[in-house]
């Protein structure tokens, strides 16, 4: 996409520019499709329609195809297409989306098939009145934690819908986010993007000119000239042209910490248009890495996620196969499996003068979670909020930003790590290497050691929006059966409160049985009369 650099652009360009940001115009450049640009340029515009100093332009390459990965969101998500204007019903049915209410984690504990546990979306129940965790300790060997304090995994284990046809868009009985095709999503959001404004502009980035000081002048294309900008977004993904090849950002290598660098992908047919579709993503672990798996109403995505180190493509490919349950011969006759590869880690700066990344431009890694999407809206949620207006604000805000995405890439990393640590698993080198004590985060290393004694709270987390809040920990910690060494004393009449607790969730539970539809069936019902709008 970019062949070359020119660190020095043209005195009549660099004036021009720094004018236009000096009073208040902002023209933004964003660098590349994809999810990261479309979400970012879509939103952005959204929230900036009205305002004629703003303008945005998006510039892709045609010969640079998107990796496509990232099909599991968070709940965040609802909020952020709500957010651009997007219906609810609409993108359902463009993105050949359904339902996702969490992931669940198989032979993480053991190689033992029947062992599973639940990460749902939706908190434990009594959230806001008392530490739930504390009264299920001494009840763990008759049922596990998630399913005691959520009716979520109940939920997710019939393969019910986090809703009902009558509940309104973006509403919801369980949280939830979404399974979708990333190709349909990108279509999605550039054909909205368009619509609120956002000029697109299909092109090679030739070069980069520069002002004096650093910041970047404009972008050379190769057939419709140079695009003058005051603030561009690098979304070019793994290719990471400005921030990455123009800047020379290092990137913070965490593969001494997760060693996988690979993933093999394949998309599967269901046997017929009535089989069940998963209301979670399936995250199963092999001897040699773990395979993730999304339902789509016409699909599944289905991945095996591993390191290069311990696995070659032909192992890699015989376990996707066993996986499937097809022999290698019937595998290979059936799929052409991608093959991506990636380096683990993220930038040491996100924001360098006025160019900031997003997406996999700023970082990758493993999509245990599926972090890269809510990373990409988060991003995109900062930038639109604090969007600079002159070149004094803009050293302010890039420092500002920095901070805050360093922070959440090493929670990333943390939480993640997290899975592997608490395995019992040791019927492989590659478990081994992942359980080394020597791997693990300083910090994960400290908050283990209070969890010795003390339950995940908000004293651990001290941002205000945390990625995974105690709760996430909490169902990994107790899911994986990591309880506490020795038992704190109950706090004084919080045990008839939490006895109500434990009981609520089993009536919801039965009611949620009872009263909703499974995930295909409902999505079923959308397509023949969508949801109602709020």
């Amino acid at each position: 996409m970019m062949q070359s650099t020119d660190s020095l652009a043209p005195d009549n360009l660099a004036t021009a520019n720094a004018q236009s940001f000096a009073v208040g115009q902002v023209n933004i450049v964003v660098v590349g499709g994809g999810s990261a640009g479309w979400l970012t340029a879509a939103l952005l515009a959204a929230e900036h329609q009205t305002d004629p100093l703003i303008t945005i332009t998006l510039i892709e390459s045609a010969s640079v195809p998107t990796i496509g990965v990232g099909e599991g969101t968070w709940p965040s998500m609802r909020a952020t297409l709500a957010r651009i204007g997007i219906s609810e019903t609409e993108f359902l049915l463009s993105c050949d989306a359904s339902f996702k209410q969490g992931s669940v984690f198989r032979q993480w504990r053991s190689a033992d098939p029947q062992d599973c546990y639940y990460h749902p979306f939706t908190a434990p129940v009594a959230a806001n009145d008392l530490d739930i965790a504390e009264h299920w300790f001494s009840h763990h060997q008759q049922v596990e934690f998630a399913p005691a304090v959520s009716s979520q995994p109940a939920v997710i284990a019939a393969g019910l819908a986090p809703k009902r046809i009558a509940t309104p868009e973006y509403a919801f009985l369980q949280n939830y986010g979404y399974h979708l095709d990333a190709g349909k999503f990108v279509a999605l959001l550039s054909q909205h993007a368009k619509r609120l404004g956002v000029k697109h502009v299909v092109d090679d980035v030739v070069a980069v000119h520069s002002h004096i000081d650093g910041r970047i002048a404009a972008l050379q294309t190769g057939q419709q000239g140079s695009l003058a900008g005051d603030l561009f977004v690098d979304c070019s993904g793994l290719q990471s042209l400005i921030i990455g090849r123009h800047y020379q950002t290092p990137l913070v290598s965490v593969q001494h910490c997760l060693l996988n660098d690979s993933a093999l992908a394949v998309q599967v047919a269901y046997d017929d248009e009535h089989t069940p579709l998963a209301s979670a993503t399936l995250a199963t672990a092999q001897a040699q890495g773990w395979v993730w798996d999304i339902g789509l109403p016409t699909r599944r995505g289905v991945g095996f996620v591993h390191h290069s180190g311990h696995t070659n493509e032909a192992q890699a490919l015989a376990t996707l196969a066993q996986y499937l349950r097809l022999s290698e011969q019937e595998f290979s006759a059936r799929y052409q499996p991608r093959l991506i590869r990636f380096t683990p880690g993220y930038r040491e700066q996100f924001w360098r003068h006025n160019c900031v990344a997003v997406g996999m431009a700023a970082g990758f890694i493993e999509p245990l979670e599926a972090s890269a999407l809510v990373m990409v809206e988060l991003s995109a949620k900062f930038i639109s909020e604090q969007l600079p207006r002159n070149l004094s604000q803009l050293a302010i805000v890039a420092e500002r930003f920095n901070q805050i995405f360093s922070y959440r890439w090493q929670q990333i990393v943390e939480f993640l790590k997290l899975h592997y640590v608490l395995s019992a698993r040791d019927d492989s080198d590659y478990w081994l290497a992942q359980r080394a004590e020597a791997s693990i985060p300083s910090s994960l290393q400290e908050k283990l050691l209070m969890w010795h004694q003390f339950v995940p709270s908000r004293y651990d987390l001290p941002m205000a929006e945390e990625l995974f809040p105690a709760a996430s920990y909490q169902y990994i910690l107790y899911g994986m059966r990591h309880l506490p060494r020795s038992g704190r004393p109950i706090k004084p009449g919080s045990d008839l409160r939490a006895r109500q607790a434990f009981a609520e969730v089993q009536q919801k539970t039965q009611q949620l049985r009872a009263g909703l539809v499974s995930n295909r069936e409902l999505l079923n019902q959308i397509k023949a009369h969508g949801l109602q709008k709020i």
